[in-house]
This record gives structure tokens, C-alpha cells and sequence, in this order.
């Protein structure tokens, strides 16, 4: 790149000494160089004549082609050190669909707000397949939560705890209730979230304790399963705040209480840009909600 950096400002100079102020380069250095690249090229690309340097036939053809690959170059350098000083940049994050858009939205707009020039985009699916697209390099940086903790593959930064509330239309028995327990769901419809990633392992702890729902409509999309809740055709099973709708009535659920742990997940070992360093450090300041501050 330097060779072609020299031979710019010599084709722009005509001449040695000033070509070699204007790269801050020893005359002598600037020489070698270009010789350097006419050996590359195989031929001469200067005539160097008593007080008369000019470009070659040679020179003068390959003048359009290395100004274009100096300008790229220079390009090049130019938005390195943008993405080092965080004046550019791109961030792709994984949010698993199952997390209320509302926690994620704050957060971003707080992180737009310190950093507006780096491009922040979301994609969201269900938990395994966030990970996999974080493991492939489709994905900075993922939101996620599984039962249990995550693969050792990743590292792990728990930023809030939810716990799983019951959710019913307005009018419904249970909404005089402070609270529901796990036995009154036993024979009761209900209106399942198909991505809940805890449903398994709830399903079989309700087994255990004799208590079985009836299925009676599922979706992968959150604001149809709640419609269906607020319509009267069951009740829902959500992470408190996944619940978007202001028209339901949300109620714990106790004896046995359930609740998740959302992590912010990325590689471990990866080297990363400094726009996900600056994502997980907002992300550590950022005020997220706590169990503690539900009760």
C-alpha cells in the first residue's frame, strides 16, 4: 500500500523530494519504493531525466488503477479508525421473542442516544435458534434465557429476572384473586405461546402435581394469543413482561411460583468490535427491573 501511496504523490509531484515531504518519507525511501514497484510491474513507470521526471507509457496506464486502489485504501483507514472512535459502525442484536419489546426498546434508545451513529438492527426467534446465530457470527450480540444456564460456549451476563404470571380478560373469575395457584389451573382452557421455552419443563411439574390444562389454541405470535386470552377462549401462561396488552388482567402464579433469568449472551473468546463493548457496558448501567421490585 505504501508503494502505491508514494507513487500518487510522485505522479501528482514529478518529483522525488517533494513526493517524499508530502509521504514524510527520506527521499531515498520514497526511491527504493518505487523501484520496488516497477520490479512488481516490469517495467519503469517514471523517465527520470535531468530536471524532466514524467511518467512512462507504462506509468501513465497503471496511474487509474493504483489511484483507485489508493483512494480505497485510504477509505479503508478512514472507517477503521470511525469504528475505533465509535463514529460508524453496525450492531446486530438477537432478542429472544419472547421478551417484552418494551425492555429492549429502552435500552436501545438510551445506547442510540450515547452512540447515534452506530446502526443498530434486531432479530428475533426462539431462544436455540438465537444461539445458533450468535455461534455462526450472524448475530453481535444475543438477549436471551433458557431454563437452566447457558452453554459454556458463551459468555453470560444475567440482566434481569421475570417471573411467569397468569394472564385473563377482564370479568373472569380469577381476576378477583391477588394470586392463582398451580392446583386452579387443573381441567382449565388455555391459550398457548408455541416459543415459550419453559412450557416442557412446566408441563411436567404441573403433571407431577396432578393439575393438566386443555390446549385449546396456540401461536407463535404473542399479540394473537393474547387477543385470543382477551376474547375469552383461555387463560395464558407469560413472562410478566411480555405482556403488552392493557385490556388483560395479569395475576401471579403460585404454589409452585416459576420464573426465568434473561442473559445478555455473546461468544466467548470472539474478538469483538468496540460497538458490543459499548452495547454490554450501557447494558450494565442500564435500570433493569428486578424481582424484588415486583412485590
Amino acid at each position: 500500500m505504501q508503494q502505491v501511496r508514494y507513487f500518487v504523490a510522485l505522479s501528482q509531484t514529478l518529483n522525488f523530494t517533494r513526493a517524499a515531504e508530502q509521504c514524510n518519507v527520506s527521499q531515498p525511501a520514497l526511491t527504493r519504493a518505487i523501484q520496488q514497484l516497477e520490479h512488481e510491474l516490469g517495467g519503469p513507470l517514471f523517465h527520470r531525466e535531468r530536471g524532466n521526471t514524467h511518467l512512462s507509457e507504462l506509468g501513465r496506464m497503471m496511474l487509474p488503477y493504483l489511484e483507485t486502489v489508493n483512494a480505497s485504501a485510504s477509505a479503508a483507514r478512514e472507517a477503521a479508525r470511525s469504528a475505533r472512535r465509535l463514529e460508524q459502525g453496525s450492531l446486530t442484536l438477537g432478542a429472544m421473542c419472547t421478551i417484552g419489546p418494551q425492555m429492549v426498546a429502552r435500552l436501545l434508545v438510551q445506547f442510540q442516544a450515547a452512540h447515534p451513529d452506530v446502526e443498530i438492527s434486531v432479530i428475533d426467534g426462539e431462544a436455540r435458534a438465537m444461539l445458533e446465530r450468535l455461534e455462526k457470527g450472524d448475530l453481535h450480540i444475543g438477549i436471551v434465557g433458557m431454563p437452566g444456564e447457558l452453554p459454556d460456549s458463551f459468555h453470560q451476563l444475567p440482566v434481569f429476572t421475570e417471573r411467569f404470571v397468569i394472564v385473563i380478560p377482564r370479568g373472569h373469575p380469577w381476576a378477583e384473586k391477588n394470586a392463582v395457584r398451580v392446583a386452579d389451573l387443573d381441567g382449565e382452557p388455555y391459550v398457548g405461546r408455541s416459543n415459550c421455552e419453559v412450557f416442557q419443563m412446566v408441563t411436567e411439574d404441573f403433571a407431577r402435581r396432578g393439575v393438566t390444562t386443555r390446549k385449546v389454541f396456540s401461536s407463535p405470535r404473542d399479540e394473537w394469543v393474547q387477543n385470543m386470552i382477551k376474547a375469552g377462549l383461555g387463560f395464558g401462561f407469560f413472562p410478566e413482561y411480555s405482556v403488552t396488552d392493557p385490556d388483560l388482567v395479569v395475576r401471579p402464579l403460585i404454589e409452585p411460583g416459576y420464573s426465568r433469568t434473561i442473559y445478555l449472551a455473546t461468544v466467548r473468546g470472539r474478538p469483538h468490535s468496540p460497538a458490543v463493548g459499548a452495547f454490554v457496558r450501557e447494558a450494565r448501567r442500564y435500570a433493569w427491573p428486578s424481582l424484588s421490585s415486583q412485590d
